[in-house]
């Protein structure tokens, strides 16, 4: 499968934004997707993860409450509504897939073995 970011941009604290990651290729249903972000000088950091029918979600504690992951298998997409940004929210975000990741693992970026390229949230104060 391959994946295709978007939905970034640059807007003001306290705004919202929604990333959409498009997958191509494969069956998309088998696949649980996680979305991470890297700013400058930072490591790759996990966001948010949903499993392969949607029916778990897991986020991290700097997003819990303000973001929500979803997915639609018939469209092939998995969103990120990202609301009540942070200045502290600014980086390249970036979708992932595996098949065989488990619940363990959602947060590790190496149990994902497709990427998408990523896009750039700028959240000004």
């Amino acid at each position: 499968v391959q994946l295709q970011a978007s939905g970034g941009g640059l807007v003001q604290a306290g705004d919202s934004l929604r990333l959409s990651c498009a997958a191509s290729g494969g069956t998309f249903r088998s696949y649980t997707v996680g979305w991470f972000r890297q700013a400058p000088g930072k490591e790759r950091e996990f966001v948010a993860a949903i499993r392969m029918n949607g029916d778990f979600t897991y986020y991290s504690d700097s997003v819990k409450g303000r973001f929500t992951i979803s997915r639609d298998n018939a469209k092939n997409t998995v969103f990120l509504q990202m609301g009540s940004l942070k200045p502290e929210d600014t980086a390249v975000y970036y979708c992932a897939a595996s098949r065989t990741v488990i619940l363990s693992a959602l947060r590790d970026f190496r149990s994902y073995n497709t990427w998408g390229q990523g896009t750039q949230v700028t959240v000004s104060s």
